[in-house]
């Protein structure tokens, strides 16, 4: 997946509160159960007539909610990748009329494994205001069109901006991958349990099932693309529930998602959820396993972290290596769309993790990498609280 990595600017979102509707408009909508685009008083939400990128030049659709390196908890955007050409210039559109609101000039370096150094990038994120609370954020936009980029800041810095474009119309290109973040601030998941936690990145809790906001045509072609077949199969990140194991967690005292240390400010993240494309698979994510951040399966796969309660009491995860294999049994190429994607463990133990209940919403957690099962007797004076 895509290295690079991102301090996104804060609280620009919120320009998309002034685009006519009340919240309560937002808020009587999200109650009535429909995450779905809607009417919501004097607002209707927009139908997406065309895809955020050339779908024909894309090679695959990955759906939210993974995790990878330090995206310790499951992302909340989704990725259009075509890495089997990584050199190629892809269009990127507008899904509807908007305005865009920000531009973020990015840069700066990631150490490319398949190069074995250090590799520079130098690229951009904006934000599209549509009707009635809807937005879309674009990141990793390799080129602007000349009409945007005219207005683009230097590097590192964002500027606030307001630039009509039209549905359809191209914002720009990007090469090996994209991010698109569909935001609806008329949607409150339930499945992040502390909205307070999240307010580095305020938008988050309000991030739908992306594919319901275009057009069956689009949708479908969308779906073509997906990597993911198991519903929702725009993706799932939002896994809490209250007095479950399962879901985001996050080490006391240090500011929820926004961390203790704002360059590292994953760190304090633990996620147990779902795999991003084989629900079925349970997924350890942490933010500092062994100085580092890192993702592992569970050796037997069990047990499901949505059964895990106080009353279960202390549980023991073996950590181990997965990988992704297709149906007819052959590892996954990750650059290639697949339909059927299953995630299978490895047998080699890579440490070991204890996890404990104490509240509903209160986790003790110690890691001991390198250990086996064997050579875990539980609790010692290292283990650390987390809350949400």
């Amino acid at each position: 997946m895509n290295p690079r990595e991102l301090i996104l600017p804060l609280a620009l979102f919120l320009v998309v509160l002034a685009s006519g509707c009340t919240q309560q408009d937002f808020q009587a909508a999200n109650e009535a159960g429909d995450s779905s685009p809607i009417d919501a008083g004097t607002c209707t939400k927009p139908v997406f007539e065309y895809p955020p990128v050339d779908l024909d030049e894309t090679s695959i659709l990955v759906p939210l909610g993974l995790m990878f390196g330090n995206h310790v908890t499951p992302v909340d955007h989704q990725y259009f990748q075509n890495y089997a050409e990584p050199e190629k210039n892809i269009a990127v559109y507008s899904p509807g009329d908007g305005r865009i609101r920000t531009i973020q000039h990015m840069s700066g370096t990631y150490y490319d494994a398949g190069k074995g150094q250090e590799v520079e990038w130098d690229d951009y994120r904006l934000e599209i205001e549509h009707a009635c609370g809807v937005s879309s954020t674009f990141i990793h936009i390799d080129t602007l069109s000349d009409k945007i980029a005219q207005h683009a800041p230097e590097k590192g810095k964002n500027v606030v901006v307001d630039i009509p474009v039209a549905a359809g119309e191209g914002i720009g290109h990007y090469t090996g991958n994209v991010d698109y973040n569909l935001v609806d601030v008329a949607v409150i998941l339930p499945g992040l349990l502390v909205p307070e936690h999240y307010e580095r990145e305020p938008w988050k809790i309000h991030v739908p099932d992306t594919l319901q906001y275009f057009t069956d045509p689009i949708r479908t072609s969308m779906i073509a693309k997906s990597i993911r077949t198991a519903e929702p199969v725009a993706g799932k990140f939002d896994h809490d529930i209250d007095g479950r194991l399962i879901g985001n967690w996050f080490e006391e005292g240090t500011n929820g998602y926004a961390g203790a240390n704002l360059e590292k400010y994953w760190v304090g993240h633990l996620s147990i959820s779902p795999d991003y494309i084989d629900p079925n698979h349970v997924i350890v994510s942490m933010g500092d396993f062994a100085d580092t951040e890192k993702q592992f399966g569970v050796a037997g796969n069990a047990p499901d972290p949505a059964d895990v309660s106080v009353v279960t009491g202390l549980v023991e995860y073996a950590l181990v290596d997965y990988d992704y294999f297709v149906p007819d049994g052959s590892l996954w190429d990750k650059i290639s769309v697949a339909k059927g994607i299953t995630a299978k463990n490895g047998d080699d133990v890579q440490g070991v993790i204890l996890l404990q209940l104490v509240e509903d919403r209160k986790l003790r957690v110690e890691i001991f990498p390198g250990k086996k099962a064997m050579e875990v007797s539980g609790f010692t004076a290292s283990a650390k609280m987390y809350e949400r």
